[in-house]
């Protein structure tokens, strides 16, 4: 069972959407008790870093999540701001995240490049590093919707699972081991996303 993370940030309802037309059982998590059945774990999220932080802490689920995610090895996709949280620290706030990815959240304000528009928001090509079941036949010409501010510096650039091009080339997708992130929103790519969703569900 893939458990969506319901911790108050990002639109369960359309993760649920697609698994519904992918045929894939899929259950939001509002409790720690709600995760008990999971085998794959979503974690979405939009908004901020400190209030994603303090809305997961408040809904009772981090511990589980921890235990779930870096003991037992479940399977991990964080998804916009459900991946800048699986990073050490961000830009945006003064509170830590969850540390399942090494390395920091930076501001495309800071690169100061005149005229950069923010948030980078809309269609981008996305080009994966290859070996990743996550992005199993989305190899070449995947396109992806965005809209973010900030963007994941690995500390390790292994770690950097797919990368895209906006004032800089960064890494929008990461992974360490089981965890898995994505800065896009593939719940918004129509077939790349419904693809690698069910990359995710059925392959990793």
């Amino acid at each position: 069972m893939i458990r969506i993370v319901d911790y108050g940030l990002g639109n369960i309802q359309a993760f649920l959407n697609v698994y519904k037309r992918l045929n894939i059982p899929a259950e939001r998590a509002r409790t720690a008790a709600d995760l008990g059945d999971a085998d794959r774990l979503i974690l979405p999220g939009v908004g901020a870093f400190d209030h994603a932080m303090d809305l997961l802490d408040a809904s009772g689920m981090r511990e589980p999540l921890e235990e779930l995610v870096r003991n037992r090895g479940l399977p991990v996709l964080g998804i916009c701001v459900g991946m800048q949280i699986l990073a050490d620290t961000s830009d945006e706030g003064r509170r830590s995240g969850l540390g399942w990815v090494p390395g920091k959240v930076r501001s495309f304000a800071s690169l100061g490049q005149p005229g950069l528009m923010l948030p980078h928001m809309g269609w981008n090509d996305v080009v994966p590093a290859g070996g990743n079941p996550l992005f199993s036949d989305l190899e070449s010409d995947a396109r992806f919707y965005f809209l973010h501010s900030f963007y994941f510096e690995c500390a390790d650039s292994g770690h950097a699972a797919a990368r895209a091009s906006y004032g800089l080339d960064f890494a929008c997708a990461v992974r360490a081991g089981n965890v898995h992130g994505v800065q896009f929103h593939p719940e918004k790519s129509h077939h790349f996303g419904n693809a690698l969703l069910k990359n995710f569900a059925l392959a990793c």
